[in-house]
């Protein structure tokens, strides 16, 4: 039997009762930021849930989690009270419960109209790492700057590369972008030029927000690391190609990269992604014993990127791709990021990077999609190489289930001119 709410929810809404992403938002303007979660069209305010005793299991009961102006402490508090909250969540909205359906006034207090609010980012970010996890993106981008005799290099098939990113400027879905400034690779033995980012671009990545962090020392075994992950974003981690070209050599990416990450606002719990677990691709060679997992797997998360160009009112879709194409899973990145005893925290962000799929229309960034720009993209009657100002990008991505979707909403931004 489909379990259902008795909220109202469309079809094709991302956002069932099998779902229950977690945000932060204020239900009007200049009110306390709060926790909720999504359903159908409505935002349920938890502080609401939690003042009537309406968590009332024996992790949440006496917590004050949220009452919080973001999520921090509630995902630190681990799986258990993950799973309780869910539990108590589902049956709350479910048809056949009466405590909330049959008490108007607690309802209409509870359920607020998504329309109504304002979404902030649902966690403090102290740290974000992002990584180079799917193996047709490294290929890619081997093949453009290095040619054919050594796409990948050898050490990429060992350990889950990564960069530490800025976790200052990760902003939330619907946040303009400024088009950043910086030197440019020169043509040839030129000096380099410096200006706006004449290469902008997107990258398609969904981000892990981590839950109990680890202590500094003590490592997380491969096979404990989903307990440490509290759900899923989407994540568009721009980049601006050229500035990046010319820094990256010797320590990798800094300004091309550091100047915005966009995330969507709903975090989409493991619990939920459950039913849509794949099989992770083979590893050849196989990995190092603290990277080789028991059940190594994925998620079959259908993305999706449009771009709506500058004065136009259409969006085209550029690229269609899937999480399930990454090649190391989000749970061996983790359990890599700790095995020199780094510590972790509640709230901390892992990007897996670009997700691109072995096919020219699954390519995540427009990097790969125009070769570097030899090869112009379509949008309907304009074309692009790379973005240019007054552009908007959005993504998307769900799960297919039986009679529903399990999904993220949108992750979007618009790029406006660089100062001058």
């Amino acid at each position: 039997m489909v379990l259902k709410s008795f909220v109202e929810v469309q079809p094709d809404s991302h956002f069932p009762i099998q779902n229950l992403p977690y945000g932060v938002f204020r239900p009007a303007p200049g009110s306390e930021p709060r926790p909720g979660v999504a359903i159908g069209e409505y935002v349920l305010d938890l502080s609401v849930v939690a003042s009537a005793g309406l968590f009332d299991g024996p992790v949440l009961k006496n917590s004050d989690c949220f009452n919080q102006v973001n999520l921090n402490k509630f995902v630190g508090l681990g799986r258990p009270a993950w799973k309780e909250a869910r539990v108590t969540l589902q049956k709350l909205l479910s048809a056949t419960e009466p405590t909330l359906r049959d008490n108007p006034s607690l309802r209409q207090k509870a359920l607020v109209p998504v329309v109504q609010v304002q979404m902030l980012l649902p966690v403090v970010i102290g740290d974000y790492t992002d990584f180079f996890a799917s193996m047709h993106h490294a290929k890619n981008c081997g093949l453009i700057f290095r040619g054919p005799e050594n796409p990948i290099n050898p050490n990429w098939f060992h350990i889950p590369i990564a960069y530490h990113g800025r976790a200052s400027s990760i902003v939330i879905s619907g946040t303009d972008i400024i088009r950043p400034r910086g030197q440019g690779h020169p043509p040839g033995n030129s000096p380099p030029y410096f200006g706006p980012s004449r290469k902008l671009d997107f990258e398609m990545e969904m981000a892990a927000v981590v839950g109990p962090g680890n202590e500094l020392g003590k490592p997380v075994d491969v096979n404990e690391a989903a307990d440490h992950i509290f759900g899923l974003v989407l994540m568009n981690d721009w980049s601006a190609r050229d500035i990046q070209a010319w820094e990256y050599v010797p320590l990798g990416p800094f300004l091309g990269k550091s100047f915005g990450t966009t995330i969507s606002p709903w975090i989409v719990t493991l619990d939920a992604l459950e039913p849509f677990a794949s099989d992770a691709p083979k590893k050849n060679p196989p990995p190092l014993p603290y990277l080789a997992e028991k059940i190594s797997k994925n998620y079959d998360i259908s993305l999706q990127v449009s771009i709506k160009p500058a004065g136009e009112e259409d969006r085209c879709i550029v690229t269609r791709s899937n999480f399930k194409h990454l090649y190391w899973t989000i749970t061996q990145q983790l359990a890599h990021h700790t095995i020199n005893g780094c510590n972790l925290r509640p709230g901390d962000l892992l990007g897996t990077g670009t997700i691109s799929g072995p096919e020219p229309e699954s390519y995540g960034c427009l990097l790969e999609l125009t070769w570097n720009g030899q090869k112009p993209l379509s949008l309907g009657g304009s074309t692009r190489k790379f973005l240019e100002d007054g552009d908007e990008v959005i993504f998307t991505g769900c799960c297919k289930g039986d009679g529903y979707l399990v999904g993220f909403g949108t992750c979007s931004g618009k790029i406006l001119p660089s100062p001058s």
